[in-house]
């Protein structure tokens, strides 16, 4: 029984280790040399009595760490979820008790310990990004309330009105909150989409290189075809005449038996190979009955029709056959296949500007909730409305054969036939889920074409 092609493209990334430890001590050198700018201007320049051995002790604990970091690792080390989180929360709790001896929220780059819970957010699992943000709110909180005012070298102290500093905590607050749930959003989503582009890239390899496989398996069924009757008919012959010699006799039957079973091999063999200078292209019926053929046999009827739309050609158009077109209808066979209780549709339509293909099925349809998002990676449109066991998958089918497609100028558009959720008895036909497919015919219309020639030989 066919079983989803997603599920056996390869091992899952894990998004583990991909935090360079290198790249968060140059992180931590640059903040390092913000701070200690930012503490000689405000001494020296805008005469700020500021705390320097304490200062500069907390900046000088975030030089030690990096320090400390450089020779114990290799430039080569990643940081695993828990290690990236670790060394965050130390830039964050370093900028928290800087921050409180340097005037608390009236500092203005009070701001900056948003970056550690950012950071965090595109390089982290949720779980730690959640912890990070927390602990941000807490810090910050902390130094709102215990912290150092600034104050000049005449004794003037630096105040901002109360209402004022509230309002700086609160938008620190939101700002945690915020930032940190878009920036892992929008990462996740990247992430997810890398996964799935790199799924695509295998399966259309893979359909690639089938095609390019039963190419050489149909030329040598081709080539070896003749030899083979040659035998079978000398074979045939030396029987015959053997008559009086029962054991010379039995080899020639064997020899002509073994030569037929070489055909047979051949041909089953044979069939895979399209790559045949005349199959290069071919009618868009042979194409579909082509994509759909692994599930003849599955115990669901696949009916095909196919028909002009008004003002098109009576004769049925021939198409490129493209691997990714192929391997892309098949797998809109295989899901409707798959949800299907009886039936399952594979209608063509054409006219001079477009070719239009749709698979539909009688099963129960897309669930609404998730009918706007499909072809989205890592989203399994009907696995709550399965009732095949055999049914298994990692939500990369339709997002594969959507790419796949959209690579060929088509357009895509799923939806649901006629009243998909009615009770079982009252469904009319085609009332399950639909897929249409739509081409430019300039896009996968192939040109008419004399004859072709002689195949090309196998070169050795």
């Amino acid at each position: 029984m066919p079983q989803r092609h997603e599920a056996q493209l390869g091992p899952p990334e894990t998004h583990q280790d991909w935090v360079r430890l290198r790249t968060l001590i140059f992180l931590r050198w640059a903040a390092i040399v913000g701070q200690l700018g930012a503490i000689a201007i405000a001494y020296y320049i805008y005469d700020i009595a500021l705390d320097l051995p304490l200062c500069l002790a907390t900046v000088g604990a975030a030089i030690a760490a990096n320090v400390v970091a450089i020779y114990l690792f290799p430039d080569t080390k990643r940081l695993t979820q828990t290690e990236a989180a670790a060394t965050l929360m130390f830039d964050m709790a370093q900028l928290a008790l800087l921050l409180s001896i340097t005037g608390g929220l009236t500092n203005p780059f009070a701001l900056l310990i948003l970056v550690p819970v950012t950071i965090a957010a595109t390089a982290l699992s949720r779980s730690a990004t959640i912890i990070l943000g927390l602990a941000t709110m807490v810090m910050i909180s902390i130094v709102a309330l215990i912290y150092l005012p600034l104050e000049t070298h005449s004794g003037e102290i630096l105040t901002v009105p109360a209402v004022f500093e509230f309002g700086y905590w609160l938008a620190i607050v939101i700002g945690v909150a915020f930032l940190g749930a878009y920036a892992h959003t929008i990462s996740n989503e990247n992430r997810s989409m890398g996964d799935a582009l790199r799924a695509t890239q295998l399966a259309l390899a893979r359909e690639q290189k089938l095609t390019d496989l039963g190419g050489v398996v149909a030329a040598a069924a081709h080539e070896l075809g003749t030899p083979l009757a040659t035998i079978k008919l000398v074979s045939s012959e030396l029987a015959d005449e053997l008559d009086a010699y029962p054991e010379l006799r039995d080899d020639a039957l064997l020899i002509r038996e073994q030569a037929d079973r070489c055909r047979d091999i051949l041909h089953s063999m044979g069939r895979a190979g399209k790559d045949d200078l005349h199959l290069r292209t071919a009618p868009l019926l042979a194409v579909l009955r082509e994509a759909a053929e692994p599930h003849f046999e599955r115990g669901i009827d696949i009916l095909f029709d196919t028909r002009p739309l008004p003002g098109g050609s009576e004769r049925q158009p021939t198409i490129y056959r493209y691997p990714e077109l192929i391997h892309a209808l098949r797998n809109f066979v295989q899901n409707a296949v798959d949800f299907a209780r009886t039936t399952v549709w594979v209608e063509a339509e054409w006219d001079e500007e477009t070719i239009r293909v749709r698979v539909s099925d009688d099963g129960r349809g897309y669930p609404s909730n998730v009918l706007n998002r499909i072809g989205d990676p890592f989203l399994q449109p009907r696995s709550n409305a399965s009732e095949r066991k055999e049914y298994e998958g990692m939500g990369l089918g339709v997002f594969i054969a959507k790419t796949l497609l959209e690579r060929t100028g088509a357009q895509l558009a799923f939806f649901n036939g006629d009243a998909p959720y009615d009770a079982q008895s009252d469904k009319p036909l085609r009332c399950g889920a639909v897929v249409e497919v739509r081409w430019p015919a300039a896009q996968i219309l192939a040109p008419e074409t004399g004859a072709l020639g002689l195949n090309q030989p196998i070169l050795t």
